[in-house]
């Protein structure tokens, strides 16, 4: 398989192997979006507005006025025009619900798409059944990106 032009990677702010992941990447000359780290600007978190950590959460009335606040739709459109770039996709687990739904509107623009089963043991997932390919290992989902040994 040929090596993708643009990879999105999608996964949450809380996982620790992301990291790691990009730096893999990064080595193997895949040219990929960092949601931590996008070009030119620092990576929208909630507790840029005011947020409380995620494993708090928000009142309703609260994520309402935070999800229109300037900040928040311009990290919004920077990851949605990454997306739009991207001609690849690979989700790192674990993760939540933004990088579900990437992933989902990936597989329905007919992009690659690929989910990286780091978390050991997983919690089943039946509409995994819809992505390219389900990658056991950072090493495995190389190949997968046409990286050779």
């Amino acid at each position: 398989m040929a090596k993708p032009g643009y990879v999105y990677i999608a996964s949450s702010w809380r996982n620790p192997y992301q990291p790691a992941v990009v730096e893999i990447l990064k080595a193997a000359g895949i040219d990929h979006y960092d949601f931590r780290n996008p070009p030119g600007r620092a990576g929208f978190g909630w507790e840029q507005i005011g947020g409380t950590p995620y494993s708090v959460g928000e009142p309703v009335d609260n994520y309402l006025r935070m999800i229109e606040h300037p900040v928040a739709i311009e990290g919004y459109q920077a990851d949605y025009a990454a997306m739009d770039k991207a001609d690849t996709f690979v989700l790192i687990l674990p993760c939540g619900k933004s990088a579900h739904l990437e992933l989902g509107w990936a597989v329905g623009q007919g992009k690659r798409t690929a989910v990286l089963l780091l978390e050991d043991p997983m919690t089943p997932e039946l509409m995994y059944r819809m992505v390219d390919h389900l990658s056991p290992s950072v090493h495995e989902l190389l190949g997968w990106l046409g990286v050779e040994d």
